[in-house]
């Protein structure tokens, strides 16, 4: 997988939007964190597709060539069973498939899976990267029962004062049963990772639902002087460690980690270049 890796300077994507950080990612962080990732990324937000389109693309690419590692039974397959014995109803609904896209930035996640899914629901710390969200999804002609993103933050601890706040806005039907959850670059943004996997299991439909993460694999500590240091409270994350949080927050049923031939290279003025390489992980939350 290596030969074919592409590499990038990170300096800027750090984070995707991070919007939640990440936008792709993350911030979610809380109390001043929470601070430093809204800010970091509304500012990031206007310039954040054009500085990183090469990036986003590729990106993009990985994640639809993991469709079946993803492992959700996708809007645009169709039964086999009833092609070959002719009795497919053309009148039949696509299968609903619904993608809560957390952290989710300017949208790569719901973008990659667009195609494949009949709901993206987008949530980000960032006002700024969800007006852009909603943005390109409006130029793309969907509406915003097919795509959507709200700011807010799902991962607050209860002992937050806008638990309450939150928890109010994200209580409705509309925000539960998810076919997938996705985190792509912002976990390492949040203040308690393992919150926020149990917070999103919540959200998913028991015995199917699966929870995607992409981050980085364990890597050297970034450079105080990178503009996006503040919001980085994590330094990758093992596949140990990622399958704990799984299993712990009940979305550990067979559990698949994958490397992507996509490595970040950022330039430190101190040690060279860091390489960053990143993984994506997949568990379904088990049955009730």
């Amino acid at each position: 997988m290596a030969d074919h890796s592409h590499s990038h300077n990170h300096d800027q994507f750090h984070g995707h939007s991070h919007g939640h950080g990440h936008g792709h990612g993350h911030s979610h962080a809380h109390g001043n964190g929470e601070t430093q990732n809204r800010e970091y990324f509304n500012q990031q937000a206007s310039s954040y597709d054009s500085k990183h389109e090469k990036t986003l693309d590729q990106l993009i690419e990985e994640i639809r060539k993991r469709i079946d590692f993803i492992g959700v039974e996708w809007a645009d397959e169709e039964s086999s069973d009833e092609e070959e014995e002719g009795e497919k109803d053309d009148t039949k609904e696509k299968r609903e498939v619904r993608l809560l896209d957390y952290a989710c930035g300017t949208g790569l996640v719901s973008r990659a899976l667009a195609p494949y899914t009949t709901q993206c629901v987008g949530v980000d710390l960032s006002e700024n990267m969800v007006a852009t969200y909603n943005a390109r999804a409006a130029n793309q002609g969907l509406t915003p029962e097919e795509m959507h993103a709200h700011v807010g933050n799902l991962c607050l601890p209860t002992t937050s004062p806008s638990y309450s706040t939150q928890s109010q806005l994200f209580s409705s039907p509309d925000f539960y049963r998810f076919d997938l959850a996705a985190i792509c670059l912002g976990f390492h943004h949040f203040d308690d990772p393992p919150l926020a996997a149990r917070r999103l299991a919540e959200r998913l439909k028991p015995g199917s639902g699966v929870l995607m993460i992409l981050d980085f694999l364990p890597h050297e500590k970034m450079d105080a002087s990178h503009p996006a240091s503040d919001t980085v409270i994590h330094h990758g994350f093992s596949k140990e460690h990622i399958q704990k949080i799984f299993e712990d927050a009940g979305v550990g049923q067979d559990f698949g980690f994958e490397e992507l031939a996509v490595v970040f290279n950022k330039a430190t003025e101190t040690r060279g270049e860091m390489r960053r390489k990143i993984f994506m992980a997949r568990g379904t939350r088990k049955a009730e």
